[in-house]
């Protein structure tokens, strides 16, 4: 029996992806948007099959932070990665395993973890060699238990002191928030997608400027500064 060309190493990205999508029902293609937390699945720190079965039966996008939402250490959490897309392996249709991910803004949020200074203290330092550097210490550690993703660097400009999130920020500044979430950026992903971890430039623009400080509320930008200020940290990311 011929290996699917979803399959095939040697296919292109574009190749794999069309075979692919041409192969997934519905159900299969909503389970890749989803994600659980890894509570849902575990018995203290094994995995449950029987709760994660009718979670994971058509596959599963994302697994939310198995090292950092449970109380295993880094062998252990190596080993539940591997548990659970083993599963996938062995109990889904297309066998296509899941990504994990992690909270990492001031270092990969688990047990045994490196545990670096929050990421406005960070900023305070201006040094973009040394914030790269901290990125790919976090790369290193996160690949080395299986994740795949960090949620991290938070680019949201802030200039409210009330707003209970500033200390994951790099603070007021959109030039101080690019240079130093683009250094973040390079030492979390590196040069090679078989070792780096995938960043994410988080929240949405206009996150970190809400009404009356509070975490979700409403932001009134014009559009102006929206586009001069709070937009460019995104954009210098990508």
């Amino acid at each position: 029996m011929s290996t699917p060309v979803y399959q095939d190493a040697s296919r292109s990205v574009a190749e794999r992806v069309s075979d692919l999508m041409q192969r997934m029902t519905l159900e299969e293609k909503v389970a890749q948007l989803g994600s659980f937390w890894v509570h849902q699945i575990i018995d203290g720190i094994a995995l449950d099959v029987e709760k994660a079965a009718p979670l994971m039966a058509k596959g599963i996008g994302h697994v939310t932070r198995v090292g950092g939402a449970s109380n295993v250490t880094p062998v252990q959490s190596a080993e539940l990665n591997n548990a659970i897309q083993k599963w996938l392996i062995d109990n889904t249709r297309l066998q296509i395993p899941a990504i994990i991910h992690e909270e990492c803004c001031s270092g990969y949020m688990a047990n045994g973890a490196t545990v670096f200074p929050q990421t406005i203290g960070v900023s305070a330092t201006w040094d973009t060699q040394l914030t790269e550097a901290m990125g790919d210490v976090i790369r290193r550690q996160l690949r080395s238990v299986g994740g795949h993703h960090a949620l991290a660097p938070v680019l949201d400009v802030t200039r409210d002191a009330r707003w209970g999130r500033v200390e994951e920020t790099y603070g007021e500044d959109p030039y101080l928030n690019s240079v130093m979430g683009g250094a973040y950026i390079k030492g979390i992903q590196g040069d090679d997608w078989q070792t780096g971890i995938v960043a994410t430039g988080k929240h949405f623009v206009g996150y970190g400027t809400t009404e009356g400080g509070m975490n979700w509320s409403p932001a009134h930008i014009p559009e102006r500064e929206l586009r001069e200020v709070y937009l460019h940290p995104f954009e210098a990311a990508v």
